[in-house]
Parts: structure tokens; C-alpha cells; sequence
């Protein structure tokens, strides 16, 4: 797939300037790192397990999963993003993989975050994507995805070496519910601004 390539290539590429750029960045968007503090807790009522964090990049989030009690394993598609993780926050662990092949094992996992990852992945590809998070996750899992909002797919002209699909929640939403989840709250995040984000949760039913 000519876009898995180029989107690997591209992080790659900026690996070392994206990690400085985004070090602090839960610390600077409190509503964000809120969300990653809701899904940790989230887990922990479900009695906790494995976490992984998709699309982790340089580590920043996985390691606040792990401060804050969570079970968390990064998996990222650069390899470059992997060796600044691993480096970075030596006690986690940290795989190279893509989110449309998970290698982990079915319904092993308590949860999966898609932090701002699931955004590099073409429409016609996201039906799979959110499948194979169906299917790591255990009945009763929690899913947390953030993404950036518009009306239609384009390139970010902030973020030019990759392409970044922007999507609503109500789009992303019948996604999660054509694959099994229950959608169990949206949060829309700097309504105001032209881009605003949004997270939305669900859970495999089951449990």
C-alpha cells in the first residue's frame, strides 16, 4: 500500500523534530490529556490489562498511560518513532507494526488508544483498521479515538509530510458502531477553531 509506505517514510523523516515539538503537548492541551487520563481510568474499571497505545510515535502518551496505572505498550509504523520511544522511555515497550495488521493476539487487550493516528488512514481503509481493534480488544474493552474534525478528507497544510484525513465524530462514530462497538460518549474539542478535534469512546460489548 503506496500510502502505509509514505506515511512510515514520512515519520521516519521527521522522527527527531516531532518528538521536541510534541514532549510537552499533553502538558499545553489539558482537554487532551484529559482524555487519555478518562480512557486510563476507563480501563481501570473494566479491572485493568493490557493497554495499547496505536500509533504511539515518540512514546509521549504511552508513558502517561503507564504514570497514570495503565498495563501500556506503544506500536507504531516508523521505526525511527520506535528507536526515540524505546530510548526515551526505556521502562515501556515498543513495537514497529501498522494498525491495519495488528500482530497481537484476539480479544487479549483492555484497551486501544488511536491518539491522532487513526487521521493518516484513507477512508476506504478504516473499516479494517477499526476491525482489528475489535478484535484485540476483550469483550468489555475500551476504545479511545481522537482525530481532527472537518467535513471532508484533505491534507493538513500543517503537517505536509503526511496526509491527514479530517472526518466528523458522526462519520468516525458509524464506523466504530458498523464494527460491533457501543459509543459511549464524544467530546469535541476547541469547537470555535477551524479545526477543531474530537474523541470520541466505545466499548466492545460482552462484559
Amino acid at each position: 500500500m503506496t500510502w502505509l509506505n509514505d506515511t512510515r517514510a514520512s515519520y521516519d523523516t521527521i522522527a527527531a523534530n516531532y518528538a521536541d515539538e510534541t514532549r510537552d503537548l499533553l502538558d499545553r492541551l489539558l482537554y487532551v490529556r484529559a482524555g487519555v487520563v478518562l480512557f486510563a481510568e476507563l480501563v481501570r474499571a473494566t479491572g485493568g490489562g493490557p493497554v495499547a497505545d496505536v500509533g504511539c510515535g515518540p512514546g509521549h502518551t504511552t508513558a502517561l498511560l503507564r504514570e497514570l496505572g495503565a498495563d501500556a505498550f506503544g506500536v507504531d509504523l516508523s521505526p525511527a518513532m520506535i528507536d526515540i520511544a524505546r530510548r526515551e522511555h526505556p521502562d515501556a515497550r515498543f513495537e514497529v507494526g501498522s494498525m491495519t495488521d495488528l500482530e497481537i493476539a484476539d480479544d487479549s487487550l483492555a484497551g486501544v488508544l488511536a491518539w491522532w493516528s487513526l487521521i493518516h488512514i484513507p477512508d476506504e481503509a478504516v473499516p479494517g483498521v477499526v476491525g482489528e481493534f475489535w478484535r484485540v480488544l476483550r469483550p468489555g474493552g475500551v476504545l479511545a479515538v481522537g482525530f481532527h474534525v472537518a467535513g471532508t478528507a484533505g491534507r493538513d497544510d500543517r503537517a505536509r509530510h503526511a496526509d491527514v484525513h479530517y472526518r466528523t465524530p458522526t462519520r468516525v462514530a458509524d464506523w466504530l458502531r458498523e464494527a460491533g462497538f457501543t459509543v459511549e460518549a464524544q467530546h469535541l474539542l476547541r469547537p470555535d477553531d477551524p479545526t477543531p478535534g474530537a474523541i470520541l469512546f466505545a466499548r466492545r460489548p460482552g462484559a
